[in-house]
């Protein structure tokens, strides 16, 4: 595929997605400079498909978005090895220059580390030999060729290790019926999952066939020890088609949880404050046209139903129930404070005990509910 074009301009979709992969960068690296300051003293970002550096129209990409963050921050900058791979020779002599004209580029202690090599297996062999310090991995390759389980695995099994993968939904869809590519599609769901997949599909319309596709990836990422996986979709400027997704593989909550809520904040549309966890640019011209579901009303009763006469904290109900849908913190607090006044639960301490913020009583995470015996 010629990635040319993919750098003549800036999308909105670009933008957003190097936002997601930066801020998630910051916030994961401060986790783990904390648990390894003392022992390696490393961390990396690695990416392997990094592009130019720069799109045509000047706005920055991946790569030197990470690269400014730790340079602004004092451990980073001590810390953090990174590794930006293009196949393409122009596109990392491009990336160099873009990254030798950063302000404070020098105040690194490990410079960055550029290469051109060809992704496939042979990668994950090596990583598979080595163990990692705690990694950053970014997956982008722009379509599917070089995008395996396989490789994804390699980072992911070693301590403080997480993924991002982006990639064009469209271009593995049609994949999956393409026996020319059929080995790459083996290498990203695994050799029964294409299969089983192949038959199911052909029944399905295209929105089904969507959502079987997602979940199959996840289900594969899970299965090699991805605990939590949480996908963001992109769809055309028009709003009437997927475009990309970006998902996120962790082994550990806390991940799972910074990253839905940077995910949540770059969402085009919320529905009484739960977030789409997708970007659509028609949402600022059609904001009504999402979603006339009321999620709150729905994630009440999940509660009811699912904590029947248990008492839990409020991490704890938050932690057992988000995975997989796209309620963030706030949502459960929100909603719990109105099943308090409705009298459906019980809480430690109660409301009038507990501080009050904007007219409401605040919930902290230590908070325990009792719920009552759903009739």
């Amino acid at each position: 595929m010629n990635t040319d074009k993919f750098f003549e301009e800036s999308k909105e979709q670009s933008i957003v997605k190097a936002t997601i992969v930066s801020k998630y960068f910051y916030a994961w690296a401060k986790v783990l400079i904390s648990q390894v300051k003392n022992k390696d003293k490393k961390i990396a970002y690695i990416d392997l498909f990094a592009g130019p550096g720069r799109y045509k129209d000047g706005s920055k990409s991946t790569p030197i978005l990470i690269l400014e963050k730790a340079i602004a921050d004092k451990d980073m900058q001590e810390m953090l090895v990174t590794i930006f791979n293009d196949g393409d020779p122009e596109h990392a002599e491009s990336l160099k220059k873009a990254i030798a004209e950063i302000p404070g580029i020098n105040t690194l202690k490990y410079a960055p580390d550029i290469k051109t090599i060809v992704v496939g297996e042979e990668l994950a062999k090596i990583f598979e030999k080595i163990k990692l310090v705690p990694t950053l991995f970014f997956v982008d390759p722009w379509g599917y060729k070089g995008l395996s389980l396989r490789l994804i695995n390699s980072v992911l099994r070693n301590f403080g290790c997480d993924c991002i993968v982006f990639f064009n939904f469209n271009r593995i869809n049609m994949g999956l019926n393409n026996p020319l590519v059929k080995e790459h599609m083996s290498a990203l769901f695994g050799n029964e999952r294409v299969e089983s997949l192949k038959q199911r599909l052909d029944k399905m319309n295209p929105y089904e066939r969507e959502l079987t596709v997602i979940e199959e990836i996840s289900n594969a990422l899970k299965e090699m020890g991805g605990k939590f996986v949480l996908p963001f979709r992109f769809r055309s400027s028009k709003g009437d088609r997927t475009s990309h997704y970006l998902i996120f593989v962790s082994k550990h909550f806390l991940g799972y949880e910074i990253m839905k809520e940077i995910m949540a904040k770059e969402s085009s549309a919320t529905v009484q404050g739960v977030p789409t966890l997708e970007y659509i640019p028609a949402d600022k011209n059609y904001p009504t046209l999402f979603n006339f579901s009321l999620p709150l009303e729905e994630l009440e009763e999940m509660l009811l139903e699912e904590f029947s006469e248990q008492t839990l904290t409020m991490q704890q109900i938050y932690e057992l129930h988000s995975v997989g849908k796209r309620y963030i913190k706030k949502n459960y607090k929100d909603v719990l404070i109105e099943m308090e006044m409705k009298g459906e639960i019980l809480c430690d301490p109660p409301a009038i005990k507990r501080k009050s913020y904007k007219g409401k009583p605040s919930f902290r995470d230590d908070v325990k509910v009792t719920f009552k015996k759903r009739s």
